[in-house]
């Protein structure tokens, strides 16, 4: 077991970057930070704009380690830069893929399956500043499938791998 710290959490209701980078950001959101977010096995974290739709499944829910946030591009970047839902502090959570990992912020574990990395878009040089792309390439977090119902709350929480990737898969 790992002590970590969810240092941040998104809920965001729509889909804010569509259309092409180029033709710059839409409006600014109210902040979509949240200080506790409802996690619904396999559907994703309740309010947010992947939850419960069929072609997210797989990756209704993304989490970042907070070192690899573009700080050098943009001190003040954070979730809201990123689009990703979940920011540790204590985990490289990158390298996990493959696995199931628990995260037990105080009222029991929430398990969630670490599908495949989380691919930075063209937006990021936008959101984030010129070359996050690029810095958050391999960095950018993990989309995961949530396998167990929960809640995700900001502050101390306990990171533990459930189950190691399948050798022969």
């Amino acid at each position: 077991m790992t002590e970590v710290e969810v240092l941040q959490l998104l809920v965001s209701p729509a889909h804010r970057l569509s259309g092409r980078p180029a033709d710059g950001l839409p409006s600014d959101p109210s902040d979509e930070r949240v200080a506790r977010a409802e996690v619904r096995r396999n559907l994703g974290l309740v309010g947010d704009r992947y939850y419960a739709r069929p072609a997210h499944r797989n990756a209704a829910v993304t989490i970042m380690s907070a070192q690899n946030l573009p700080l050098d591009i943009n001190p003040s970047a954070d979730l809201r830069h990123t689009r990703r839902n979940i920011l540790l502090s204590g985990v490289h959570i990158d390298s996990y893929v493959g696995t199931t990992i628990a995260l037990d912020c105080g009222t029991g574990p929430v398990l969630f399956a670490v599908n495949r990395p989380a691919r930075p878009c063209a937006w990021m040089d936008v959101t984030a500043g010129p070359g996050a792309q690029r810095a958050l390439r391999d960095n950018g977090g993990v989309r995961c499938t949530p396998l167990s119902d929960g809640v995700i709350t900001l502050g101390p929480a306990t990171f533990y791998v459930v189950s190691e990737p399948d050798a022969a898969g």
